[in-house]
């Protein structure tokens, strides 16, 4: 196991651990093939639950190309104000990275109660994070930014500090698995009031997701061929 498929399967397990009515579900993803190689280079895992209506793991580990990517995203019911959960664990050869963010289900700016109860108490945990030593900004452009949480950390890191990350995507997920499990305040909820969830879930996932918006999946498509490549995407724009 290398440092990125370690931090990405300790957390899978955390959240397994913390919402136990999540069980497997067959794919035909389950393992990723490529020209490339004439071993699999990668496999898809999916969980499907309740609280947490389902948690996509992919990972690709191709050593020719030097790349070893491990993701993680845990969405909640397309209804639901909780926000999604997703780590991204990477080594490319000559750096680490990682991206962890909690996804919101509604606009930030306009819902105060809403942001104080699912990303402020994130805060200590994120100024932490970004004073650590031998973490630098990964190259994302304001677009992408736009459409998660300005609580995400997303950064190269040089293998001490990747080492050095666990408490940091532990308490993320743990944040995360106590929203799940007890839902928002009521102040929070009623703030809601109004906001269609659903039809913002899928707006929101149908960017997080596109080809246009992050360049990463014309990489994916070339390792995998594109209708692999949108089949992995559809099973993260959809809890079906």
């Amino acid at each position: 196991m290398s440092l990125p498929a370690d931090l990405c399967e300790a957390t899978l397990q955390r959240i397994l651990a913390r919402h136990p009515d999540l069980k497997p579900v067959e794919t035909a993803l389950a393992e990723l093939r490529s020209p490339m190689s004439p071993a699999p280079v990668g496999s898809v895992r999916i969980f499907g639950g309740t609280a947490v209506a389902k948690l996509v793991y992919v990972g690709l580990v191709v050593p020719m190309i030097h790349l070893d990517s491990h993701m993680i995203f845990a969405f909640t019911p397309e209804d639901s104000a909780v926000p999604h959960f997703t780590l991204d664990s990477v080594y490319g050869g000559s750096y680490h990275a990682f991206h962890l963010d909690l996804i919101p289900r509604a606009d930030l700016a306009a819902h105060l109660p809403y942001l104080d109860a699912a990303f402020r108490p994130l805060t200590e945990t994120f100024d932490a994070a970004s004073a650590t030593e031998g973490l630098s900004p990964a190259a994302i452009g304001p677009r992408q930014r736009a459409i998660m949480s300005p609580w995400m950390l997303v950064n190269r890191a040089t293998e001490e500090a990747f080492a050095s990350i666990g408490g940091y995507v532990n308490a993320y997920a743990d944040h995360w698995s106590d929203l799940v499990e007890h839902g928002l305040p009521a102040a929070a909820a009623l703030n809601l009031a109004g906001v269609d969830l659903a039809a913002r879930d899928a707006a929101v996932r149908g960017n997080i997701f596109s080809r246009d918006v992050d360049p990463v999946w014309a990489q994916v498509s070339r390792l995998l061929g594109d209708e692999t490549t949108d089949a992995i995407r559809a099973e993260l724009v959809a809890n079906g």
